[in-house]
């Protein structure tokens, strides 16, 4: 095996491969083991293969780690990443860790620092430890970022307890952030309770809302239950209008109340009308933001506005023509236009040529049911609702359905036959 020291941040996202050279997964963390008197011995890399599924590869199957790449032996067992007790994530529990550097000569005091990388290496033994560490002192009380840097062995390392500091979670959100919102949920709730709470303060409003939107409920509410209620509010703010009305009709009443009166008055607005529906129903389903446009609209303006990025795929199936005003509650509800029939005609056509006469709305107070065969009769991912006026008050999406079709625990459900325990 390769004897070169290696950083573990230099090795988070790396390919792994196995000895004829097709790819296997990537390197998402580095599992140790704390001892007292030695450094941390390195059980194990911990790695996201195809389905963004997290398994353990022990290190005695890697054969080679450097030059940007993991060799291993080929042989990996596919069972989901569980960590054991006594076991530690390099990446998500020790990098960005404060710690005191021991006084190089007695009775000087420690000196505090904050770990930003490490090094692991095979020992004379075979093993692999946690050898080195790279630190940055602070130049002012607290200012790490400006401070000076030193690599320090880690016997040189006064390690406090595992709750006694907070811990940057700069490297962590590093490898976080190409993850798409389902997989960064995952990654959030494989983490050490603690530990997840300080990268959910780290990250943005708008990626907190991402993983929470693809949550379950339970964990949802646990996870809210820790912030503080204005972050809270913001989170609310930037979530799906349905998925936040989802989360604030699980919460009592006196708080989710609470919530809506420091969100945002239009978000909070569209999130009450929603609170309106049952559950069950196409109003509880819905979103309540729509592609809306005037039957006098381009075939131009209509794929304009299915082009932006913020667009579910799903939402941007098809555009909406209603009389006005042109925000739901719409003003009479016309029809719906397909994008793949505004591709077959010229930029100049209006959308008011082009209705789908086939597809009628549903009404907001129609079953789950009734809205799951709707979609199904007639192959669409996306369809409009309507309230007792005609007016459209939003789209009801074939995600919103399946969603509330699956088991509560559908996002946790493993259909792989789990092999041998490592």
């Amino acid at each position: 095996m390769s004897t070169s020291r290696v950083f573990v941040g230099r090795l988070a996202g790396r390919g792994v491969f196995d000895p004829v050279g097709d790819r296997i997964g990537k390197v998402r963390d580095v599992l140790v083991v704390f001892r007292e008197a030695a450094a941390p011995r390195v059980v194990g890399l911990i790695v996201e293969i195809p389905g963004k599924r997290r398994v353990f590869v022990p290190i005695s199957r890697v054969t080679s780690i450097g030059s940007g790449q993991v060799i291993t032996t080929g042989l990996i067992n596919i069972r989901r990443f569980e960590q054991r007790a006594g076991e530690a994530r390099m990446i998500a529990e020790l990098i960005g860790r404060d710690v005191e550097l021991l006084p190089e000569r007695p009775g000087d005091p420690t000196i505090k620092a904050r770990i930003e990388d490490a090094a692991i290496e095979r020992a004379r033994s075979g093993e692999w430890i946690v050898s080195e560490v790279f630190v940055r002192l602070p130049k002012t009380a607290g200012a790490f970022t400006r401070g000076d840097s030193r690599i320090v062995g880690w016997n040189d390392l006064k390690l406090p307890a595992q709750n006694a500091t907070a811990q940057s979670a700069e490297l962590l959100i590093r490898t976080l952030v190409d993850l798409k919102p389902a997989d960064l949920a995952e990654a959030l709730l494989e983490l050490p309770r603690q530990r997840m709470l300080e990268v959910v303060q780290e990250l943005s409003e708008s990626r907190v809302a991402d993983a929470l939107e693809e949550m379950a409920e339970a964990d949802q509410l646990a996870l809210l239950a820790q912030l503080p209620k204005d972050r809270t509010a913001d989170v609310l703010d930037r979530m799906e209008p349905d998925d936040a009305a989802d989360l604030i009709a699980a919460l009592p009443a006196a708080q989710g109340e609470q919530l809506l009166d420091l969100m945002e008055p239009e978000e909070a607005e569209d999130v009450r009308r929603l609170l309106v529906y049952d559950a069950d129903t196409a109003g509880g389903l819905m979103s309540p933001v729509p592609i809306v446009l005037s039957g006098e609209s381009s075939v131009a303006e209509g794929l304009a506005m299915i082009r932006r990025a913020e667009i579910p795929p799903a939402m941007a199936s098809a555009v909406y023509v209603t009389h006005p005003p042109y925000e739901t509650p719409t003003g009479e509800y016309v029809g719906m236009v397909h994008f793949q029939r505004m591709l077959r005609f010229p930029p100049h056509e209006s959308l008011s040529a082009l209705l789908d006469p086939e597809i009628e709305a549903v009404a907001a107070t129609a079953s789950a049911a009734e809205v799951s065969r709707r979609l199904a009769s007639y192959d669409l991912v996306a369809l409009p609702v309507i309230d007792e006026q005609d007016r459209l008050v939003g789209v009801v999406t074939v995600d919103d359905v399946l969603d509330h079709l699956l088991p509560d625990d559908w996002r946790h459900a493993d259909d792989e036959t789990p092999e041998a325990a490592r």
